[in-house]
């Protein structure tokens, strides 16, 4: 192989070269098209919010027969069948100017024409035999590296749910650094994501033990709809803003930046429904941060006090400690 020449191309290239029969998205060692309608929306959402999607890859041959260029696509069959299958109606997907899901047909003619204008990148593999684009298609199928159980959902999901949980850990991904609570490591592990997954969770049914079997059901659920976003979208938002009203050392240099702990904090603040003052909280929380912090020997300590300072310390996500946790902060905060 010669080399990859990378070029910009548009949906409406993809979309001319189908109608004229110059697009291959079918060879040999492809496999079959496997994408659900969630998956197929979600990139079609990613499109229509102008936000990168990987490159395309092409081997460019020319069939002397036909008298016409062939584009045989070595990668991104899936992303193309979804782009395709839109335009011809097949489902809908979520547009920023769209309160719900649209199809083609219900995009106006200015947002029709451009979401046909819409760049992609790709690549173009020059001189490339059979075994060329074997290796290429192999590595570009590689994984290189073990997934965590956020990485993995957002692999394996595309809908509804995962959408919303996107956009709520990204709408405050200044707040998780100002106040320490994600590392930048962690944000880009999706740590963020899994933190709204499973307050979600705990919102829905009530005070429970971080299970990941659960997650996955929650989005497996609620990936053709997520009937509850509003509700849990409007409760997230309460809780962020009164946490935004408080000073951020409040939270950054004490056991509040901890993800249990914060975690903990959110819970029972939208059980409060908006009723604790900045001021109080603040002084609640130092109060709380004091005692856990104190150089009693945790035997000697009061009760309540040690059975918190071990809730925060061992089996933090486990349905016990969690419970510890949420009585002792309403003690002081409510």
């Amino acid at each position: 192989m010669d080399r990859v020449d990378y070029q910009p191309l548009l949906v409406q290239d993809l979309v001319s070269w189908n109608k004229n029969g110059e697009l291959d998205l079918s060879p040999w060692y492809q496999r079959r098209a496997v994408w659900t309608i969630p998956q197929k929306a979600y990139l079609i959402n990613t499109l229509f919010e102008q936000k990168p999607v990987p490159t395309v890859y092409f081997r460019h041959t020319v069939d002397l027969d036909q008298d016409r260029s062939l584009r045989e696509v070595v990668d991104g069959q899936q992303r193309i069948r979804a782009i395709l299958e839109y335009g011809k109606g097949d489902f809908k997907a979520r547009h920023p100017a769209h309160k719900r899901k649209v199809s083609h047909d219900q995009l106006t003619a200015d947002q029709k024409r451009r979401f046909r204008e819409t760049q992609l990148s790709g690549g173009w593999l020059l001189g490339a035999s059979d075994g060329d684009v074997i290796e290429v298609f192999g590595r570009l199928n590689s994984v290189s590296k073990t997934l965590n159980s956020a990485e993995r959902r957002n692999a394996q999901f595309s809908g509804e749910f995962k959408q919303f949980c996107l956009r709520q850990a990204a709408d405050r991904v200044t707040l998780w650094r100002t106040l320490g609570v994600f590392s930048a490591n962690d944000i880009a592990r999706m740590q963020e994501i899994e933190f709204i997954a499973d307050l979600t969770l705990n919102f829905l049914n009530g005070l429970s033990d971080y299970r990941g079997i659960e997650l996955d059901q929650l989005y497996k659920d609620n990936e053709e709809e997520f009937p509850s976003a509003d509700d849990v979208a409007r409760r997230l938002e309460s809780c962020f803003r009164q946490i935004a009203t408080l000073s951020p050392n409040v939270i950054a240099d004490t056991i509040f930046s901890r993800q249990p702990l914060f975690f903990s904090l959110i819970m029972v603040l939208d059980a409060a429904k908006g009723n604790v003052g900045a001021k109080s909280l603040e002084k609640a929380l130092y109060a709380i941060n004091e005692r856990f912090n104190a150089d009693t020997p945790v035997a000697e300590r009061p009760k309540a006090d040690a059975q918190f300072y071990e809730a925060c310390r061992a089996s933090t996500q486990r349905i016990k400690s969690r419970r510890v946790r949420d009585q002792y902060l309403k003690r002081f905060i409510l």
